[in-house]
């Protein structure tokens, strides 16, 4: 999971306000499988972590900007 959080956060956290780091240090908690289950969407994210922050990991990856 350190690729999809890494090249995420590399591409992105110089814009993040206080509160999107938060969300996103949050994000790193999350055990490795339960998390790969949720952002490749073979499991329905719970909704105490389907935020705006997670959405956008979510449209990174799926964008093929991860791959870039």
């Amino acid at each position: 999971m350190d690729l999809v959080l890494g090249r995420f956060a590399d591409a992105q956290i110089a814009r993040w306000s206080d509160a999107e780091l938060d969300d996103y240090e949050r994000l790193l908690e999350i055990p490795d499988q339960q998390f790969f289950a949720w952002v490749s969407g073979a499991e329905t994210i719970s909704a105490d972590y389907d935020t705006a922050m997670f959405r956008r990991l979510r449209e990174f990856h799926d964008s093929g900007e991860a791959l870039k």
